[in-house]
């Protein structure tokens, strides 16, 4: 009757499906002498597990940690944010001064040109959106014959 319930108990035990109280059980029967032979082969895992329970930890484990001195990573950081930020600046600043001449002309033939040039690509664009409008309206009335109001 012990050897099937030991049995059984073992089973439970590697699914995982045990209580404390019945672990407890299986190690006091394999910390016996009377195991029985086919079950042997579990005594030392459970003798490994008293054992195992018994041990303690013996070695001081040390507290000081070592501060890195990384003071110099955080100015060098510092000081290629300030270069970035005065290259920046000066780049920009000499674009300012070349962007405020753009759209004057001296030469009043020039301009007329250049205004007539902007104008024929309005008309373009503009007449270019007026068929799509044209497409719409021949839908508009197909739509009126076929379902008529």
């Amino acid at each position: 009757m012990e050897l099937d319930k030991m049995e059984i108990l073992i089973e439970k035990y590697f699914q995982g499906e045990t209580s404390i109280a019945e672990e407890k059980e299986l190690r006091s029967y394999f910390s016996s002498q009377d195991v029985a032979p086919h079950l042997e082969q579990y005594k030392a895992m459970f003798g490994y597990f008293t054992e195992a329970k018994k041990q303690e930890f013996a070695q001081e484990i040390p507290h000081h940690t070592k501060k890195r001195k990384v003071w110099w990573l955080s100015v060098a950081a510092s000081v290629v944010v300030l270069f970035g930020m005065v290259t920046f600046f000066v780049i920009n600043t000499n674009q300012a001064v070349t962007q405020e001449d753009l759209g004057t002309y001296d030469d009043p033939e020039k301009a007329l040109q250049e205004t007539q040039k902007a104008l024929a690509l309005l008309s373009a664009n503009v007449n270019i959106g007026m068929e799509s409008v044209m497409y719409v309206q021949e839908y508009d009335a197909a739509k009126s014959k076929v379902f008529k109001k």
